[in-house]
């Protein structure tokens, strides 16, 4: 089916009490600025478990919204081109409403990843100055879909849920689950001249298509089994999806090492935990930095070489330490010349990247606002060519899998009959979620 949205209103949501002696202006990090100009999607399915009406969850949302933007104002402001400074201005958050034609269910039963963006108050890639952009969707059942859409020049997806969550706490009543943000990452990683750095180097918009694969709780651990190495390792579930996911898409695609490019695994590794001392969690801002894997051969059949690339992406993690971290905080001139090589390869095609992003273990299914946790939370499609985005199945044994590839290699992709005898495609929400 064709899903048909209609908008029903749009405004600006600002912050409850416009007096506050917030700084005027929230300077971005080194780190911020390395972050590329996209929104973050959050999409957050709930069933309608109130005698409320949709104007009354809708006011329910915009008033906490406008409540925790008094905490988290630099949301609520406008970024400065070109892009290292948000000007704390109380304009306000982009608020969209919005009506589907249709039950939740039938989105549910079949979800079209490449649809789902319409419950996105935002295109991918086209970032602008607003930080902070939510559509509330309203089913013809009473269901909701809540669309959250933060730039990812102000936060990391860590930092994205952490306000995600206090807004949830503040929404149900639960102020003890409210985090106070710290907005002082500016002066751990002051920012710098990016000397044209082109950070949207990846982003495509055409060609681009999404499918959802889900793992059951056997199937990833199989996948763990086989890939840790004799039992010298473990490899956890991530690094086994990685390495699977890569070695299917290498083999189906036919990609092999005659061709002398440079084939990469880029990681996410959150900093917060690997800088002296720690960096508190309540810090608000992008504090992660890529681990980069170049396979040591291209990975044919063999589990051995599989488990020797699980070790391969695990070193390369390590790496990624306090001496790095401090070295990021004192010359970043280093860092930003092997980012020029890597775009330079990445354009001239030198360099095939295979990206992943992980959202498991992080509270998403936590964001309750008063009417029960989501039933469902979902990714979108994104407009960068091979990347992975991880997600648990709402029990947690699982993990969904939301793969973004060109159009002929997810062709190819999808029908790969070792990739299918792990994965299915696109199960129902309904009664799939473990």
């Amino acid at each position: 089916m064709e899903l048909k949205i209609t908008v029903t209103s749009q405004e600006l949501v600002k912050p409850s009490s416009r007096n506050l002696n917030h700084l005027p202006c929230h300077h971005l990090s080194f780190l911020d600025q390395l972050a590329p100009p996209i929104f973050m999607p959050f999409l957050f399915f709930y069933h309608n478990k109130t005698n409320l009406s949709d104007k009354e969850r809708s006011d329910h949302i915009k008033s906490s919204l406008s409540e925790i933007l008094n905490l988290f104002y630099p949301l609520a402001g406008r970024i400065k081109n070109p892009g290292d400074v948000v000007v704390c201005n109380d304009v306000g958050v982009s608020f969209v409403e919005a009506k589907a034609d249709c039950n939740m269910s039938q989105i549910l039963v079949n979800p079209n990843p490449n649809e789902l963006n319409k419950f996105l108050p935002f295109k991918f890639h086209e970032a602008s100055d607003v930080p902070l952009r939510v559509q509330v969707t309203f089913f013809e059942c009473g269901g909701l879909a809540l669309g959250v859409g933060l730039s990812h020049k102000l936060c990391d997806a860590f930092s994205g849920l952490i306000f995600i969550k206090s807004w949830a706490a503040f929404a149900r009543g639960d102020t003890n689950e409210i985090i106070t943000p710290s907005f002082d990452l500016a002066k751990m990683f002051p920012s710098c001249d990016m000397e044209n750095l082109n950070m949207a180097t990846g982003i495509t918009k055409e060609n681009v298509v999404t499918k959802r694969f889900v793992f059951l709780k056997s199937s990833v651990e199989s996948l763990r089994e086989r890939f840790s190495g004799n039992k010298k390792i473990r490899a956890t579930r991530v690094e086994a999806l990685s390495v699977f996911i890569w070695s299917r898409f290498m083999a189906s695609t036919n990609q092999d090492d005659k061709t002398g490019k440079i084939y990469t695994l880029i990681h996410p590794v959150n900093l917060r935990r690997q800088a002296d001392p720690y960096i508190p969690d309540n810090m608000f801002g992008n504090i992660m930095r890529f681990s980069v894997t170049v396979p040591k051969t291209i990975i044919n059949k063999h589990d051995e070489e599989k488990s020797s690339l699980v070790e391969q992406m695990r070193e390369e993690i390590r790496k990624i330490d306090s001496v790095y971290v401090k070295k990021l905080q004192k010359d970043n001139r280093g860092h930003l010349e092997f980012l020029r090589k890597q775009s330079s390869g990445f354009v001239n095609g030198e360099i095939v990247s295979f990206s992943f992003t992980s959202l498991c273990k992080f509270p998403v299914y936590e964001a309750d606002f008063g009417w029960g946790k989501p039933f469902w939370v979902a990714s979108a499609r994104m407009s960068y060519k091979n990347l992975v985005a991880f997600i648990d199945t709402k029990e947690g044994n699982g993990i969904e899998a939301w793969i973004n590839l060109d159009q002929k290699d997810m062709s190819r992709f999808e029908a790969d009959e070792e990739l299918l005898r792990y994965v299915s495609s696109n199960p129902s929400v309904i009664g799939s979620a473990s």
